[in-house]
């Protein structure tokens, strides 16, 4: 130190990195492309930039500036400068994100939980849950948990990358690499995502510093927490209600007309309200279309007689938003004679005092009320709405309601079972020698999804019993599939597994492309859809619907 003394300089810090091992021959030579370090620098400044929203930082690459923040104090200010203002706008805010930086500043943090506030989304979420490495567990008698809380940003599932790169994570505004809380972002947009596709998210973690542990990395990269799976089922629950409670429906692709007013609004939502399309207009037209002789589908319950049930009227609709039904339409629910078929149907729907354990916590519908207007290509369904014309693929949104039709029985009744079809006459399935034991090791998984098989000897195995949505199916060509999945993924296990094979059939069971469907089956589809949690895309991450809004066909026919 050469002096200690008061010195004016501008306002801010500049960090100035020139001739890097210059006089290290030895590390130089092991240095990568200059374009490739500028790169990694970036990457290090805008990481800062995301954590403090309220100071400007500026990176100068060679006299030419590569990035500036604005210093604004708002996050999204920072994702328009990183990602660029049309990826920021599929950034959709996952809890608060003014009062988490707010809170972020304050030495104890105090605020609700993913895990203390009633989840509506439990039940769509916990099964996704894999176990995790053992963690250390508070001391019995300790003081209750710390909060955790959540904020950020996340991409809506139309916005996605190749790989998890654009995963951020800050633990007290600290950057950090956590496989762990990663995989949590993942697993939030489960079944909304197709394979090998991951999101954008920058995603801040406030806890007790108490509660985790800092110097397990050298570049404190990497962290440790006292309850991983509060930390992890946390993160899990805000990303995965961020996503149903604000993804937009694919658009068209048609020219944009209207900017997106704020960035808190639904991203991808249109925003033109003519007198026609805007709320107002289109419940009064809707009603007049209704009145004049296109009544809503009154359609029956379930009938409580195997005859009316075999005479192909087998619905159920929802009495109130908080009750989820399924079920096939007609055409696709329709069962044989069991003299035909040589088996016998359980009943697929509890009696009045048992539904009440199938039904889920109440919670916002996630479309708008929508009028079928026809079928194009024997594949997709026409439907109008408050906010332009839909177009629905019509096996993928049966997939999506089969599907979650199994999440609620497997996962929301006491006793976790799904609806059988027990056969009079047992199937023979077989597998090959090479994988009979895999197929006897998963017997109790199968089970678990509605399949009764049994060892015959050899590679022998006598099915007893399919899941009732495989009525009318080829019931072994799905075991097929999922044998040679269990065979092809042995590294599946527990409640990942299981998905996996409800996917399969859920698939198999859905409505086919190619099959014409009356107006009432329509109807019931879109009913049934409406009900679902996440009803924009199928158990595959594929969309359900596209939207052409009202906006955009008037521009496109020169109204505007």
């Amino acid at each position: 130190i050469v002096a200690n003394q008061r010195a004016g300089t501008p306002v801010g810090t500049i960090i100035s990195v020139e001739h890097l091992f210059y006089n290290v021959p030895a590390r130089k030579k092991f240095l990568r492309k200059a374009s490739t370090e500028a790169g990694q620098i970036s990457a290090v400044v805008q990481r800062y930039a995301l954590a403090y929203p309220d100071r400007r930082f500026s990176f100068v690459n060679d006299g030419r500036l590569v990035f500036q923040s604005t210093g604004s104090g708002d996050l999204y200010d920072v994702l328009v400068k990183v990602y660029g203002l049309e990826n920021a706008r599929l950034m959709s805010p996952v809890g608060n994100v003014a009062l988490g930086f707010q809170l972020a500043n304050q030495d104890d943090p105090t605020a609700p939980t993913g895990l203390e506030q009633d989840d509506a989304l439990a039940l769509d979420v916990d099964f996704m849950m894999v176990e995790q490495e053992p963690v250390a567990q508070p001391a019995s008698g300790s003081q209750a948990p710390s909060p955790i809380l959540v904020f950020g940003y996340a991409s809506v599932p139309t916005l996605t990358r190749a790989n998890r790169n654009n995963i951020n994570i800050f633990i007290n505004r600290r950057y950090v690499e956590d496989r762990s809380l990663t995989h949590a972002i993942v697993q939030a947009y489960h079944t909304l995502l197709p394979g090998g596709r991951y999101p954008l998210a920058t995603i801040f973690v406030t806890i007790d510093p108490r509660q985790v542990d800092v110097n397990v990395h050298p570049q404190k990269v990497q962290v440790r927490f006292v309850d991983e799976r509060a930390v992890f089922s946390a993160v899990q629950r805000m990303v995965r209600r961020a996503m149903l409670e604000t993804s937009p429906i694919p658009d068209m692709n048609l020219p944009q007309s209207n900017e997106r007013g704020q960035h808190g609004s639904n991203p991808g939502g249109s925003s033109w309200s003519g007198s026609e399309w805007d709320s107002r207009g289109w419940a009064a037209r809707r009603q007049q279309i209704l009145n004049a002789g296109q009544r809503p589908l009154d359609l029956p319950t379930r009938p409580a007689t195997p005859q009316a049930e075999a005479e192909g009227v087998d619905v159920d609709l929802p009495s109130a938003p908080a009750t989820t039904a399924f079920a096939q339409p007609t055409q696709e629910r329709r069962m044989a004679n069991p003299a035909d078929d040589g088996s016998t149907a359980e009943p697929a729907t509890p009696e009045p005092e048992e539904r009440k354990a199938v039904v889920v916590e109440e919670h916002v519908p996630s479309l708008p009320p929508l009028r079928v207007v026809g079928q194009v290509g024997a594949m997709y369904i026409v439907a109008e709405g408050p906010e332009g014309v839909f177009l629905i693929d019509q096996h993928a949104a049966h997939e999506r309601i089969l599907y979650e039709k199994y999440l609620a029985q497997r996962y929301g009744t006491e006793a976790g079972m799904v609806p059988q079809q027990h056969l009079l006459e047992p199937l023979t399935l077989h597998v090959g020698h090479e994988i009979t034991g895999l197929v006897a090791q998963y017997l109790s998984q199968l089970a678990a999804v509605g399949f009764t098989v049994e060892p015959f000897g050899g590679d022998t195995f006598l099915v007893r019993a399919i899941p009732s949505v495989l009525s009318g199916q080829d019931p072994l060509r799905t075991l097929e599939e999922i044998v040679n999945a269990l065979a092809g993924r042995r590294n599946l296990v527990g409640e990942e597994l299981e998905a996996r094979m409800v996917k399969m059939i859920c698939k198999r069971a859905s409505i086919k492309a190619g099959q014409l469907l009356s107006t009432l089956e329509m109807q019931e589809l879109i009913h049934q859809l409406e009900a679902c949690r996440s009803p924009r895309t199928c158990p595959h991450g594929r969309p359900t619907m596209i939207q052409l809004s009202a906006g955009e066909l008037e521009k496109a026919f020169g109204r505007i």
